[in-house]
């Protein structure tokens, strides 16, 4: 077995979802269940096929963000992995609605930082070990980190 580290390229402000799911059926019910949570999403979903043809599916309303999916998923290579490229809207806005697609398993993670995947590859193929989201922890948040936290979540109208 051997392990790479395969990063995830995107521009800074776009969000990334990674999953796994089981069925080529995942691309259509992702792209329902994002497109029911938040109309006019702006998105490109690309899952990896883990037998048969074992090609990149895709699916989105999105070009630039499209292409970025299948070019990560490809990058990846890793059965029934999906990622989900989000523009101008969070990852909160669709998750749950995500999870419960009966074909998700599992979502590895989902954010706009710095991510790397870890990828387990042997004579079979390639599964998601794990993921390296952002940087290292640099200290405990103080009662200004706190404020600004606050306030920040309430900017996002996430807070009252």
């Amino acid at each position: 077995m051997e392990l790479k580290v395969v990063p995830i390229e995107k521009p800074d402000e776009v969000n990334v979802i990674l999953g796994q799911s089981h069925f080529i059926k995942t691309v259509e019910d992702i792209h329902e269940a994002i497109v029911t949570q938040v109309p006019g999403a702006k998105f490109g979903l690309a899952f990896c096929e883990a037998s048969g043809k074992a090609l990149v599916r895709w699916s989105g309303t999105d070009e630039e963000m499209i292409e970025l999916a299948k070019k990560n998923a490809l990058a990846l290579s890793a059965g029934h992995v999906f990622v989900v490229f989000l523009r101008d809207f969070y990852p909160i806005n669709v998750l749950n609605a995500i999870k419960e697609v009966p074909e998700v398993c599992r979502i590895f993670c989902a954010t706009a930082n710095p991510l790397q995947v870890i990828v387990a590859e042997t004579e079979q193929g390639r599964g998601v070990v794990g993921v390296i989201d952002g940087v290292k922890t640099k200290g405990v948040e103080t009662e200004e980190d706190i404020r600004e936290r606050k306030e920040l979540l309430r900017r996002f109208g996430y807070k009252l």
